[in-house]
């Protein structure tokens, strides 16, 4: 169960797809010749019209060699997607100093190229960008071109003014670039996380359509070996009625009823966990304990019977991984021992699995399971502690068949971490994969 909670899906790498770059840059294109036209013909301000006309047909080229060139689905690594960013950048820092550098108010698109680093590309990309935006903007206000402005008088802000302006933009680039990231990087986790969910869910149902191939296997195969075994047991009775010894005979008699036996032994295990058989709540737990009991760790069961009947369960792939992943962490954390505790009545079903390891932290202890990648228990022996991918998938599972999963510690003297389970008795009894599940 570990094997895929431990994948790498924190750091997958990052494609952007060049159509997305250059739909944008054909936007700053035009919004840079619009704006041209109007501060040209609108405002009747003087400008160096020619060297802007330039650069922006410099960009225009850059992007129709690169529509031509590659597909528009076309997605680009990242290092060629900051590359193109930077060329955004630098075409903006020129398009600025012919304009009036940090006096001209369009400075503060030197945002947009950071920001769309921050959510698309790794960090180490969108910081080079941002200090390359903070070192042009820093240029721009000491070297530049006047401010295109009415009349032979030159608008001249104070020095001061410029320095607001300064350090405005570059805390917006650092603020608001750091907070892009940690939006894109919580989704981007999220989205993993959930990846990795379906993935646990495909393989259980793979698995449980397998025992189901089984069983249908051996019904299959049983009438023809029935055929061949009682035509070699007719041939070789003959063959003694006739005074003759045949060993082949007796051989194939032989083996048609071994294959018989190794069919049922099949069917009989499969029919133990077809789909849709239904389990005990005591045949859940039992089935969910067995594989943990032989590492050294005592797992203790206790069920406490009730004055109703015994809740009775659809076998679901998803309960059975979400339980199986929380039993596995208890076992991974505890010293000695671990007590898987249920209960019932007429209206809910309880499981309480405890460890008598450290517990969790009480700082992450009520967003344990709700994010991926949080937990940071520490087994006795793994100091690295977990990634919180399988919890979160665990507690995601179970929440989706009907379950309320509350993770807590253990009131002192004792030590430990408990997790409380319940559904309502008639959404245990029910809970089956739905399409909503399979995400």
């Amino acid at each position: 169960m570990s094997d895929i909670a431990a994948s790498d899906f924190r750091n997958p790498r990052r494609y952007v797809r060049l159509d997305t770059i250059l739909r944008l840059r054909w936007l700053a294109a035009l919004g840079q010749l619009a704006a041209i036209f109007v501060v040209v013909q609108g405002l009747d301000f003087d400008m160096p019209v020619l060297a802007c006309v330039v650069v922006i047909a410099f960009s225009a080229l850059v992007n129709l060699a690169l529509q031509i060139r590659f597909s528009p689905v076309h997605r680009l690594e990242p290092l060629y997607a900051a590359i193109l960013l930077t060329l955004n950048i630098a075409e903006l820092a020129v398009l600025l100093f012919l304009t009036g550098g940090l006096q001209n108010p369009f400075s503060f698109l030197f945002l947009a190229p950071v920001l769309i680093s921050a959510t698309a590309l790794p960090i180490g990309y969108t910081i080079v960008l941002g200090a390359l935006a903070t070192a042009c903007a820093t240029a721009l206000g000491f070297v530049h071109l006047p401010l295109p402005w009415a009349g032979e008088d030159q608008l001249a802000l104070p020095p001061i003014y410029m320095l607001g302006v300064w350090l405005s933009i570059v805390l917006a680039l650092a603020v608001t670039s750091l907070y892009a990231f940690q939006v894109a990087e919580e989704s981007r986790k999220l989205s993993d996380a959930l990846a990795a969910t379906e993935l646990v869910l495909t393989r259980e149902q793979h698995l449980t359509q397998l025992d189901g191939l089984a069983a249908a296997t051996a019904h299959e195969l049983g009438t023809p070996l029935s055929t061949i075994f009682l035509i070699s047991r007719e041939l070789d009775k003959n063959a003694n009625e006739a005074g003759q010894s045949n060993a082949d005979f007796k051989t194939l008699r032989e083996q048609a009823e071994r294959c018989r036996e190794i069919l049922g032994k099949i069917a009989q295990l499969s029919s133990s966990g077809a789909p849709f058989d239904h389990m005990k709540l005591s045949t859940l737990i039992e089935e969910t304990v067995a594989p943990h009991r032989d590492f050294g760790i005592a797992i203790r069961v206790r069920i406490a019977v009730a004055g109703t009947p015994e809740p009775v369960g659809l076998r679901n792939p998803a309960i059975l991984y979400g339980l199986g992943n929380i039993l596995e962490n208890a076992v991974d954390f505890a010293r000695a021992s671990v007590e898987v505790n249920a209960w019932w009545n007429a209206d809910f079903v309880e499981i309480d699995i405890s460890d008598d390891g450290p517990g969790i932290p009480p700082d992450i202890i009520k967003r344990i399971g709700q994010q991926p990648y949080l937990s940071r228990r520490k087994s006795s022996d793994d100091e690295r502690g977990g990634l919180g991918l399988g919890v979160f998938i665990a507690r995601t599972l179970l929440e989706r068949s009907g379950a309320r999963v509350r993770f807590s510690n253990r009131v002192f003297p004792d030590h430990g971490a408990v997790v409380h389970i319940v559904w309502p008795r008639e959404a245990f009894e029910t809970a089956t994969i739905s399409p909503e599940m399979m995400l």
